[in-house]
């Protein structure tokens, strides 16, 4: 069947290239139907605010989740975009997939899809498409890499998957197969919401450069939001960082680690100390319940548990950046850091190309 778009102009952000990859396979299926394509990386885009879209221009939309939504970078991006003219969308979102054994199993969106399409509706923009990709999980952060003979067989699988759908939209159909995990995604996007307020920036001050760096510099010269920069001779990861692994995961010296005993001593701390001494001493729980309905207490001591952890986080991060002068403590810090151990694979995926 011969396809009704004429020029396609797809916006992508990618970390390790999970997502990237996936716009090359839209891409590639575009072209064969003779359908003009442009892939976007916007991460390399010098001015994010303005763009031009013709009216005959069918957009779309690649992204990774991050913290059960698009990253920020990509979520911005979306809201930004100016008033459609008769423009059609689809959106792709790829997220953290696993296998056990022979079994596939799917990651979880949040509000990835949803909150861009509503945007974008509003925007005027027809979406002609909604679709998560159980791609390799690259949060290694949080566990090893996935084995490279897994990783394989999940590329194929999901890549047939991709090609479907690319396939179907180009013919005219629309597809909505993300909107069957619309229960689960929506029961999990108050999450979504305390990532975009704080977990991220909690998660770019647990990111270090142990001694094994060589100073080269790649991890500042790919970031893609430009989140790293040098702070007393050694890689600093500031708020911009959207924890998309590839720096700890492209590291030739495999020098970027997490610090785990070291933030969840801190955490432990904050909580045994310095927490329960301003409850106890300030009595801050009682007045509230003195001033504030019932129902409202719960939610003003989470905000103010927030606060303070985000403020000894922050500390405690220039600390540490500091302390690992030290060799000693260096040491330690690395000894004490899951990523440091050579079970703790990275995630190397193989890269496709388009042109």
């Amino acid at each position: 069947m011969k396809t009704e778009l004429s020029t396609f102009k797809i916006f992508y952000f990618s970390g390790t290239g999970n997502a990237e990859n996936v716009a090359c396979w839209v891409a590639q299926v575009a072209e064969t139907k003779s359908v003009n394509t442009e892939i976007v990386n916007i991460g390399k885009l010098n001015n994010r605010k303005n763009q031009t879209i013709k009216s005959n221009t069918t957009i779309g939309f690649i992204s990774p989740t991050h913290g059960f939504n698009y990253p920020p970078i990509m979520m911005h991006f979306v809201m930004r975009m100016p008033k459609a003219n008769g423009n059609k969308v689809f959106l792709i979102n790829t997220r953290a997939g696993m296998k056990a054994g022979k079994y596939f199993i799917p990651g979880l969106s949040g509000i990835a899809l949803l909150f861009s399409a509503i945007v974008l509706l509003l925007k005027g923009y027809k979406i002609i498409g909604m679709l998560s990709i159980d791609l390799p999980s690259n949060w290694i952060s949080i566990h090893p890499g996935i084995k490279e003979s897994v990783v394989e067989s999940i590329y194929i699988r999901r890549k047939k998957n991709t090609q479907k759908f690319a396939e179907k939209i180009l013919s005219g159909k629309r597809v909505y197969r993300s909107l069957f995990d619309i229960v689960q995604d929506l029961l999990i996007s108050p999450i979504a919401i305390l990532y975009y307020l704080f977990g991220r920036f909690g998660l770019a001050k647990t990111f270090i450069a142990s001694s094994d760096c060589t100073k080269c510099g790649l991890c500042i010269k790919q970031c893609p939001v430009n989140a790293i920069r040098w702070v007393d001779k050694r890689p600093f990861w500031s708020y911009k960082c959207e924890s998309c692994m590839k720096c700890m995961n492209s590291c030739p010296a495999r020098a970027i680690e997490t610090a785990h005993g070291y933030f969840i001593g801190i955490l432990v701390f904050a909580k045994s100390v310095v927490i329960y001494q301003l409850y106890s001493r300030l009595e801050i729980s009682q007045y509230l319940h003195n001033i504030l309905p019932e129902g409202m207490v719960l939610l003003v001591l989470l905000v103010i548990n927030f606060v303070m952890y985000f403020i000894i986080l922050v500390v405690s991060y220039y600390l540490l950046h500091y302390l690992m002068r030290v060799k000693f403590i260096e040491r330690i810090i690395v000894y004490t850091s899951f990523t440091s151990y050579k079970f703790w694979r990275r995630y190397k995926i193989r890269k496709q190309t388009y042109s």
